[in-house]
This record gives C-alpha cells, structure tokens and sequence, in this order.
C-alpha cells in the first residue's frame, strides 16, 4: 500500500521534511509542487485506503529567488501610479509610471521621481498636484493611502510658484510669482511685502466679474488695433523668501546690502517697514501719487449701476483659506488686489514720520486730546489735595456731557407731507429725547429716542444751507425714520457727532468725539465752494480732464467747463496741504459718506418670499429694500451672540441679542464669502494699537475658515 503524501499542516508535517524520508517542502518562494490525485483502486491496495483520495508530489521545480517580485511589489499591496511631470525640457519624456504601495510616503513617492527624471536641476520648489481632487499633496510624511491616493488618481508634478497677472487698485498691472499653494491670506502677505503695502490683512484677490470680461472681449473684437496691456514685470523679486523687490535684500550676486547708518546688513523688516533710507529705495508701486486714469482706462472699467450690479462685484472674493490653485487660477491669470475690509488700522502720519523709541515694557499710544484730559485731571486732583480752588471742568469725571438746543423735528408720512415742528432736545448718554419746550425740560419727554445700534445718514447741502441728520433706528417691524434739522455748521458737527457715537454705543464722553467734531467741520468746508475769483479765471488754461475726476452722471449733466470750475474751486480747500494731509482728508470724506464700506449680496431670508440686499459693513448687517434701496433693519456685531453656516443647504444663522435671530441664503455669491466677511471683521477688531504686532494667522482661519 502506497503512503499517502501528507498536506501541510496536517499530523505528521513537519517543517523541513517529510515523513519516513520523504523530501521536505520546497524553499519559501519557490513553484509549489504538481500534486495528483491518485483514483480508487490506483493504489497497491485496496478497500478503505485505496478509495481515499491520496495527494503525491509528481515531480519538484524549485525557481531562481533572485529572479521573483516580492508581494510587497507585485499583487494586491502594489499598483502603478501616473504623475505628469511639469518641465522645459522637449527631449525627456512628462509622463512616469512609479510602482508604488499605500503606505508609501508622499516624499518616498517624489524622490522615486525624481529619480527616474534624471534631469540635474533644483526640485525644492516643486510638488505634487492631484488633479481629480483639486488639492496639494504637501504633507511629505503622509502615506499614499492616508491621502486616499489609489491608482486611478492622476498626479501633477509641478512647481508651487508661479506666475501671476495683478490688477492693482490704479489700475497698472503688476506681473509677479506667487505662491499657488499656499492659503490666500498667506499668499496676499507675500505679495504686499514686494508692493510695499502695509497690512495685508486688509486686502484680497478678487476675479473680474462677468460683465467686466464680456465687456473687454467685445472691446478687443471691435479693435482694429491689438491691444497691448502695460505691464510691470517683478518676476525677479522672491516672494516666499521674505527678499524685498527692488533692490531687494540681496543683490544677484548674493551680496548683503548693509544700512548706511548703522552699517550692519539689512534685515527685511527694515527695508520694508522701518525709516531706513533703503526703505525709500524699495519697490513703491502703491505708495507714490500716479496720474489720473485717462478716459480710455476709465471706460474700460465696470460702472455698476444698482445694488444688483454691485452685488456681482463681491462675488469673486477668493476664498482666503484656500490655495489659488484649489480655486481655479491658472498661471498667468489676472486678478484684481483689492481692499476687502474698510477698517484701517491706522491713517495717523506720525506713525510714519516720527520714530517712537520703544522700551521693552508695552507702551499705548494716545491721541493729543488724551493726554490733555489726563494731565488736567492731575492738575486738578494736586489742587484738590492742597485745598485750594479747582477748575470745574473735571470736577466729577462721571459726569458724562450733554446736548441740549432748539432743533427741528421732521418725520416723513407715508400718505401725507412731512410735518416739521421745532422741539427742545436734549441728549444724553445714547439717547435723544425731545420736549415742547425749553422750560417742559425738568419733566417727561414727548419722546425718547434710542439711537444705540441705529444708522445715521448726514442729509447736508451746503450751498442750501441745509444741515440735516437721517436717523434710521431700528424698531420690531423694521427702521423708524427721523430726521432733525440743525441751524448752523457748528450746530450739526456736534450733533452728528453725538449721534455717530451713539450708534456704537459710546456716549459724548468718549475721547473720540471731538475730533469726530472736527473731522465733520473739515468735510464741510471741503463742500464749501468759496474761493478767490483769481482762481477760476481760465480753467481752459489749465491741461484738465473733468471726466477722469468725475463719475458719468455728472459728465452727461454737466459741460466740461462747468465741471472743470467746480473742481478747481474744491481744489482752493486742499491746495495748501502737503500731500499726505491730502490723502487723508481725502479719505475722511470718503469715509463719512453713508455707504462707505458696505458690500452688497443679494440674499434670500428665511421666511420670505422676496429677494432682498444684504450690506455687510465693518460694524453692522444692514437689511435693504432691493428695489428702492432703504434700509429695512440694522444688526451690529456688537450684539452678536454667536453666527453659524449649514454648508448642506448653504444657509447662514446668527443669533443676535434679546434673542435675535435671523437666517438666509445667499443668492448672488458663494454664503463662504459672507461667513468670511464677518469673521473677517470681527477678527481685525481684535488687533491691538501695536504697530510691531504679529497676527495670528490660526484665529483669522478658525473665524473665517468654516467646516465645509
């Protein structure tokens, strides 16, 4: 009777050889042996063991084990992945074939690369793109399967800076690297180093709207000419390396460029932000005055003629917590630079002309009234102490002033004309509350206004002598429009000022309300065209383009001589001033206009059946009647309890207080872009004075960032 070969495993294996003699199992790695199986009655014998089914090795082929694939590269744990290989050279093949596992890390995977390429050059810049996903593969030390990187995926070799188009705000371009990996926050900081803009944090990248594009393509249609865009090139200026622009921090042969008052070499904090001379040497893009805008650019630019028509504009903002490539842009697109949030930091110039000699203790910087109000304090406390008679301006500093005069009450009625009745108001705190007469003052008001949380219009025409204030307070059903009628300019500053505080919720008190007095008289003599005649006597003399200065409405209403005169005589208010002086008062009246700062969205509130605008300001939420503009309700951030996004249905909710609450969709942008705005804000409120302060980039992306 035959014996039966003995499986593996089973009693009577054992491992290195076979029973009674019997050859051992082949070596790890080789062929296994052709078994057969031997039919009943095949045997020598017969009965019960010639019928079982008895396994014999035929014959044993062993296999060359330097000549095998390991399981760990062939089979299931190993797979080929595609990655196309962004460079120059014509002659070496882009696209590679890497046999790779899933717990292979990403750097395993680019230097196998890198390997194969064979192209001496410097790789450092270079990363992996993974095209179905829209995403970087950045962290080196993560495997291909903690990316969820399979072999169906298509990956991009290619570099993570490159070339950028940027429309700036004076409408030259700038042609740049930039970093199309890194977060946009990031990457606008490193472009505001090389342009020399101070505080990052207040600008973004937005994308042409549609109209806009539209527009310049039927424009280059029409063109029999072809259209040659000026452009500056700073495609040699660093801009991960923290370099300056021109002339940098180093030359091209790597030689340090030292300080000529100190004579230690430069560091990039001082050639961008300190008062070295080299400073002056650095690129200035935005800083130096450029000439106006000839016709020709300005009727290439976008004129929006509604709320709708400004709402398109805001939804191209770009996602700050995202890459520019993670968002579509391409190398050698064009975006614009722009403002994104309207709360400076500073506008005060002694923070650029004077140098402040720090000491390592933190020290804040108070404006001039502050510092008279401290030191009349401590006067009249030292007389105090020595008995002697003291000034009774402070005698009790928690006395918080007052108003109180004849003004005009208006009150517009829906089916009626407004009636306009003269009142004695006084106000106090935040409030405003009126009384028949002067005399009725000591008793009940007629009515008490509360103005904290309220919008305040300034309704002026100086040539009228009209000085109005439009007070839209917030009430449950929406906005309660009043308005008061003041006498006189001084009159009004005080009283708009008062009342501008008040909406913040800060009474008269507060140290910011007398140069809020005087920045209001300094925008009223701006609109006061009074002037010598000299001055006006031949405005043809003088090589002017009114349109450049104007908007379009006012060049169709208006001649060009009539335009021209008016802009000289509001030039007579600016033109003793240095140019920095220029530019804020400039800027002071922009701001004091009623929609300084305002971003418009279309928005649909939950609830409602209408379409409505939402005006997200630095300060504020302001509901809007899409069709005739009024402001509906007002909510500050100052009253917010808490905001959240429900990325499912795109929806936005906040929770304001007296158990506010108010949801909506947004229709004409993206609802991140209004999550952004108001985390944007409220993050830029949390800076403190210091100008050597370092932002905390985590809060900005925990505020703004979302869970999408």
């Amino acid at each position: 009777m035959a014996e039966a070969a003995q499986r593996p495993g089973s009693p009577g294996w054992r491992e290195g050889k076979g029973r009674k003699g019997k050859e051992g199992p082949p070596p790890r790695g080789a062929a296994p042996p052709h078994r057969v199986r031997q039919t009943p009655g095949a045997g020598e014998g017969s009965g019960t063991e010639g019928r079982r089914r008895q396994w014999r090795p035929a014959s044993l082929h062993y296999i060359d084990i330097s000549k095998m694939i390991s399981s760990n590269e062939y089979g299931s744990h190993s797979w080929e992945l595609l990655v196309t290989v962004d460079h120059q050279h014509e002659e070496v093949q882009k696209e590679f074939l890497l046999r790779v596992t899933g717990d292979l890390h990403i750097g395993g995977v680019m230097l196998k690369l890198v390997e194969q390429i064979k192209i001496p050059q410097d790789w450092s810049d270079y990363a992996l793109w993974w095209e179905q996903k829209k995403c970087w593969l950045l962290k080196t030390h993560w495997t291909l399967d903690k990316c969820g990187v399979q072999a169906d995926a298509k990956l991009f070799f290619t570099t993570q800076h490159k070339m950028l188009r940027l429309r700036l705000p004076n409408m030259k371009t700038v042609r740049l690297k930039v970093s199309f990996s890194s977060m946009v926050f990031r990457a606008v900081s490193d472009i505001c180093k090389i342009i020399n803009i101070r505080r990052s944090e207040e600008l973004s990248l937005l994308k042409q709207s549609e109209d806009t594009l539209k527009k310049k393509k039927k424009k280059d249609k029409n063109s029999k000419e072809p259209v040659t865009e000026d452009i500056l090139n700073l495609c040699d200026s660093p801009v991960s390396s923290g370099l300056s622009g021109s002339p940098g921090l180093y030359s091209k042969t790597m030689t340090p460029v030292y300080d000529p008052i100190s004579g230690t070499p430069a560091s990039s904090t001082i050639t961008w932000f300190s008062d070295s001379p080299l400073t002056e040497q650095n690129c200035s893009v935005l800083a130096s005055s450029h000439p106006g805008c000839s016709p020709e650019t300005l009727a290439e630019m976008y004129q929006p003629r509604s709320l709708a028509d400004k709402a398109k504009l805001n939804a191209g903002w770009l996602d700050s917590s995202r890459s520019l490539m993670e968002q579509g842009i391409l190398e050698d697109d064009q975006l614009l630079l722009r403002f994104k949030y309207y709360t400076f930091f500073d506008l005060n110039p002694k923070y650029h002309v004077s140098k402040l000699s720090l000491s390592s203790e933190a020290q804040d910087f108070t404006c001039e009234s502050e510092v008279d109000e401290v030191e009349a304090a401590l006067s009249n406390l030292e007389v105090t102490l020595e008995g002697g008679n003291t000034n009774n301006i402070l005698e009790d500093i928690t006395d918080i002033p007052k108003l109180a005069d004849n003004l005009r009450l208006v009150r517009p009625r829906k089916l009626s004309l407004k009636t306009i009745k003269p009142y004695w108001f006084v106000f106090k705190d935040t409030s405003v509350s009126y009384f028949k007469n002067k005399e009725s003052a000591q008793g009940e008001p007629i009515e008490k206004l509360n103005l904290k949380g309220c919008e305040v219009v300034p309704d002026v025409n100086v040539a009228a002598k009209k000085f109005g204030i439009k007070l839209l307070i917030p009430v449950a059903d929406g906005m309660n429009e009043v308005y008061l009628r003041c006498e006189n300019e001084n009159q009004y500053a005080r009283w708009m000022a008062a009342c501008v505080l008040a909406s913040k919720g800060k009474t008269m008190a507060d140290s910011s309300y007398h140069p809020e007095v005087h920045k209001i008289l300094s925008f009223l003599k701006m609109k006061n065209w009074t002037m010598s005649p000299q001055a006006v006597s031949d405005p043809e003399s003088i090589d002017m383009k009114p349109e450049c200065f104007v908007s379009p409405r006012y060049t169709k209403k208006y001649k060009s001589k009539q335009l021209a005169a008016r802009i000289l005589e509001a030039h007579q208010n600016v033109s003793q001033m240095t140019l920095v002086e220029a530019k804020l008062r400039f800027i002071q009246a922009w701001q004091s206009l009623p929609e300084f700062g305002l971003s418009y969205y279309i928005v649909r509130f939950k609830g409602s059946k209408k379409d409505d605008v939402l005006g997200v300001s630095y300060n504020r939420l302001i509901r809007i009647d899409m069709a005739t503009g009024d402001p509906i309700t007002t909510w500050r951030f100052s009253n917010m309890k808490q905001w959240n996004v429900n990325w499912e249905i795109r929806q936005v909710a906040i929770e304001f207080d007296q158990n506010v609450f108010i949801a909506f969709t947004c229709l004409s942008a993206d609802c991140k872009i209004i999550h952004e705005y108001i985390g944007g804000y409220i993050f830029l409120s949390t800076r403190s004075k210091d100008q050597n302060e370092t932002l905390d980039e985590d809060l900005f992306h925990k505020l703004t960032g979302g869970q999408e």
